[in-house]
């Protein structure tokens, strides 16, 4: 196998390192893929800590300065550099959490794109190391008020992705004697827990899949003090229900929690902690009939609440009754995220749209928000040139699908013009509009990119979800056909002309859509991908996903998933298109023998003439799923991946021959 692979890579590499375009898109790229970017701040105490990587650094580095004064910013210090950790840059930093003081951070890193996080503490004035590290696969769960402890869950052993265990640590002490909270006994149930801010409450239960969970709440000091032989009783919240219940703050014990349970665009009711009855929960913001609630922060006094309609981000403000206080501006029709604290009255803005780099904004007084600009990219592109329309279309069974396009403002509809559909479809993501450098090259050359957001996404809530998994997942392959179907009827591309592009579960959606509708794309990129859905439940954690997809092991789901499984859909004799599947060796996610699998029985099957639609694999050795690659490497797979997909659809000549910096 790994001789095979080796092949593979080799073919791989001489086909795209020899394409005319590569250089020009290289030396386009590589600018663009070196903006600096600053992360939202979080404020714990009078410090706020924020990601930061400058155009050179293969990992971004974590920083931490006194005060909201963007001035401060120059100066704030490095508390996390990852690129001092190993000299290929390889070591990522994936996640962080400060106590609400500020005076301690617990952080996870990991090699190689493994995602197997070790969590270590540090001491945040003097930058020191505790002795306290911990193992597994960590998940940071939450720090008592006091700082002298905190939950997180891990795997007991690192080669079962389905042995994880909640725990309590106390720092200083033994990791050996930490006391287990809750197990995992369901290969798709995911323990999880969580402390209220006072740290009287304690929150545990188990997710199952992408749209449920249980709840309870426990007095987290009575648990502390008794000892595992004197639990106290948990107060069931949730038990069973196929939703999803969200604790967001409290108020003594007056639990504040978001829900789906009979609101599909979700909901935040009170829940009095004495009187937990579903029947006593109070509505506080009612389920929006035409737009999503997506999230709710506590400020001091008050809360700010993110909407969604139509793909895009709306704020508002409430005080804790739930009656509205006005929006927060934003800048237009974008994505927007915000970072509060319940014990301020500022916020943190982060906004970011297909023409408009992802910038923060601070808002000093949520009483009379003015968003101003605290940090904001500057980008070598006029965006001005550059066109976001969105559109609505049929697909098969009438449902309306919200569609992008970018493009240039002079481009006219043609019919024969290069358009790259992208799309994911599934686990209630949503694709938000997110200014995106690397389509520079394609959009200044007069491509057109164009995002589908499908059914299985979280775009619409909860039933939009729910349309787009187990056994009505054809719908989000119909939405992607009348996606393109769309795009070619109105003139803006055709079927020699258009590629597609996907990533994990949209690496199936990609190898869906060449197995279903050969005849209507040009070139396909199944990145990371999930192509044999008989026996992709067999491998690494993906027992997770099958309350998602379903299992082959159930009679009527093998019906469903075999109707679409595109390693067993593939025909001989079929003209596909040209294809380039990549994956990672250290992939702990998607396993890459979906895409070595299907490569080589693409190979031995096509009956397109190799040179015309050749079919790739590319895998990377030093790689996961995708996270914490270094700079280095995530420039060469755009450089890889825009050049494959301009010569498919006919612009690496012309490309080539465009003086630089064009």
């Amino acid at each position: 196998m790994r001789d095979w692979t080796t092949m593979q890579i080799d073919r791989t590499r001489a086909a795209l390192d020899a394409l005319p375009c590569r250089a020009h898109i290289a030396s386009t790229l590589e600018p663009l893929m070196k903006l600096p970017s600053v992360g939202m701040p979080g404020m714990h105490g009078d410090w706020a800590f924020f990601g930061e990587r400058t155009g050179d650094q293969n990992q971004g580095v974590l920083k931490v300065q006194k005060g909201t004064d963007p001035a401060s910013r120059a100066t704030a210090r490095t508390l996390i550099d990852p690129n001092t950790m190993d000299a290929k840059g390889l070591t990522s930093l994936d996640w962080n959490s400060a106590t609400e003081d500020g005076t301690l951070l617990a952080y996870g890193t990991s090699k190689s794109g493994s995602e197997m996080s070790e969590l270590h503490v540090m001491d945040v004035a003097t930058g020191a190391l505790k002795p306290d590290v911990i193992t597994g696969k960590v998940n940071f769960e939450g720090w008592t008020p006091t700082n002298d402890g905190f939950l997180y869950s891990a795997l007991t052993n690192p080669k079962d992705p389905y042995s994880r265990e909640v725990r309590f640590h106390v720092l200083g002490s033994d990791v050996k004697n930490d006391r287990v909270i809750l197990k995992q006994t369901n290969p798709s149930e995911i323990p999880f827990a969580g402390l209220s801010r006072d740290g009287r409450w304690m929150m545990t239960g188990f997710s199952r899949g992408w749209q449920a969970n249980d709840l309870s709440v426990m007095d987290f000091k009575a648990w502390r003090e008794g000892g595992a032989d004197r639990t106290p009783p948990a107060i069931e919240i949730a038990k069973g229900l196929p939703a999803k219940f969200t604790p967001i703050g409290f108020d003594g014990a007056r639990m504040y929690m978001m829900t789906t349970l009979d609101a599909p665009h979700a909901r935040l009711v009170a829940v009095d902690l004495a009187n937990a009855a579903r029947g006593n929960w109070k509505d506080i913001i009612p389920e929006p009939k035409d737009e999503v609630l997506e999230s709710v922060g506590f400020t001091k006094g008050a809360m700010v609440a993110a909407f969604t309609k139509h793909v895009c981000t709306r704020l508002e403000r409430f005080d804790r009754s739930g009656k509205s206080q006005g929006e927060i501006p934003l800048p237009g029709l974008g994505a927007a995220t915000y970072s509060v604290d319940e014990d301020r009255t500022d916020a943190f803005i982060s906004y970011t749209s297909y023409n408009e780099p992802r910038s923060v904004y601070h808002v000093a007084d949520l009483a009379n928000p003015k968003p101003v600009i605290w940090w904001k990219p500057s980008v070598p592109v006029d965006l001005s040139k550059w066109m976001v329309e969105r559109v609505r279309v049929a697909s098969k069974d009438g449902t309306m699908v919200p569609l992008f396009m970018v493009r240039r403002k002079d481009l006219a509809p043609t019919g024969d013009h290069p358009c790259l559909l992208y799309g994911y479809g599934g686990f209630n993501v949503s694709l938000e509009p997110g200014f995106n450098p690397s389509i520079t090259p394609w959009v200044e050359a007069g491509g057109i990119y164009a995002v589908a957001n499908l059914r299985g996404g979280g775009e619409y809530g909860e039933g939009w979800h729910e349309a787009g998994m187990l056994g009505r997942k054809q719908n989000v392959f119909d939405d992607y056909y009348a996606c393109a179907e769309w795009l070619i009827g109105n003139k803006w591309t055709n079927a020699n002309h258009l590629a597609i592009q996907g990533g994990s579960n949209g690496g199936l959606l990609t190898g869906v859509a060449i197995t279903q509708r050969p005849d209507l794309f040009c070139a396909a990129i199944s990145a990371v991908p999930l192509l044999d859905m008989l026996r992709y439940q067999n491998f690494l954690l993906a027992k997770y996903w099958v309350p998602e997809y379903g299992s082959s092991e159930n009679a009527e789901q093998f019906g469903w998933l075999r109707a679409y499984s595109p390693y067993h859909n593939l025909k001989k004799g079929t003209k596909y298109p040209a294809v380039l599947f990549t994956a990672g060796e250290n992939d702990s996610r998607v396993h890459p023998l979906h895409a070595r699998k299907m490569a080589a029985r693409m190979q031995s099957m096509n009956a397109s003439d190799t040179g015309a639609n050749p079919v790739f694999l590319w895998v990377d050795r030093e790689a996961g799923h995708g996270q914490g690659k270094p700079l280095a490497a995530r420039i060469r797979d755009q450089v890889d991946q825009w050049s494959f997909l301009m010569w498919r659809t006919g612009l690496c000549d012309s490309y080539a021959k465009q003086p630089a910096g064009k």
